[in-house]
């Protein structure tokens, strides 16, 4: 039986295991969702459910504290200012693990770990894109009217000399 074990060890040394557990937490915080193995995202969940426990109170301590974990100063601005006021009315349970399946190479679990109020942009970015289209179809035809009017006044006054 393996009572007690605090946390999983993921097959490495203490400081490789630490380093990677911050870095995965800050890509979290940066972008929200990430790609990566089932026991990874496990402790990494674990991690990043404090530090946004931690972050719903904005204080100088609090700061402080978080700020030995993370160390880009961007990424802790936005944990406390968007992500923390974001999940101010949840108790906990602020990240969820989704199945992807597994690895080719070595038949990992692989799955994604995001936070709970991650939204997918694909229905604005495609409202975007034909919009952009346009104003790049309109602007050829807006040069070609302007060249049009510039020659227009020069011929005028050639037939009034």
């Amino acid at each position: 039986m393996n009572h007690k074990i605090g946390f999983n060890p993921l097959s490495r040394t203490t400081a490789h295991r630490r380093a990677m557990t911050r870095n995965m937490v800050t890509s979290l915080f940066r972008y929200e969702r990430i790609t990566t193995t089932k026991s990874k995202a496990l402790e990494v969940r674990r991690k990043a459910e404090k530090l946004i426990t931690r972050a719903k109170v904005d204080s100088v301590h609090n700061r402080r504290e978080v700020a030995k974990f993370i160390a880009d100063e961007k990424i802790l601005n936005k944990l406390f200012t968007e992500i923390a006021p974001r999940m101010a009315e949840r108790n906990g349970g602020y990240t969820r693990v989704l199945k992807m399946g597994y690895r080719q190479g070595d038949a990992a679990d692989v799955v994604i770990l995001e936070l709970v109020d991650y939204k997918l942009d694909n229905g604005s970015a495609a409202e975007e894109k034909p919009a952009k289209k346009e104003t790049k179809k309109a602007a050829p035809k807006a040069k070609a009217e302007a060249k049009k009017a510039a020659k227009k006044p020069a011929a005028a006054e050639a037939d009034k000399e």
